[in-house]
């Protein structure tokens, strides 16, 4: 869902995710008025916080959402929107990260907000670790940021 990271230093990070014109998760939600599922939401929120943690850790660990705490759903979100996502890094130690992440909109306004919690285990298999890694490359993530959160 993250499309682009903005900036990503000083234990945060600022992303963005454009919301697709056209996709089956508007079918049902809803007919005749397309909105983005606050499920979908929370996820953007968790990418961002993922990416983040990544960097803060050099791609040592994986982090996988663990909790999500104090959620926010304030505005709709229409298809097509272009969303500003952002998340703070609060603590990290002892296997575990927590976030405060936040979505603005084009227009500024805060469309939800959340704290986050994230398990950081070893990445499962290379092959993990390497799309990741891959993946971080091609959103933005700076290379700077991949030893850690400078």
């Amino acid at each position: 869902m993250i499309d682009r990271v903005r900036a990503c230093g000083g234990g945060a990070i600022t992303a963005e995710a454009r919301v697709p014109e056209a996709s089956p998760v508007f079918e049902g939600h809803f007919p005749g008025h397309p909105l983005m599922p606050g499920v979908l939401l929370v996820e953007a929120m968790a990418q961002a916080s993922g990416y983040l943690i990544l960097a803060a850790q050099g791609f040592a660990r994986m982090p996988f959402l663990a909790g999500v705490r104090e959620a926010k759903l304030r505005r709709f979100v229409a298809p097509g929107m272009v969303l500003t996502v952002e998340a703070r890094l609060v603590h990290e130690g002892s296997g575990y990260a927590v976030t405060a992440a936040s979505i603005v909109g084009p227009d500024g306004g805060r469309i939800c907000d959340a704290e986050l919690t994230l398990r950081t285990l070893p990445f499962p298999a290379p092959e993990l670790a390497a799309a990741m890694r891959a993946r971080a490359q091609e959103i933005g993530l700076p290379a700077t940021a991949a030893g850690g959160v400078a």
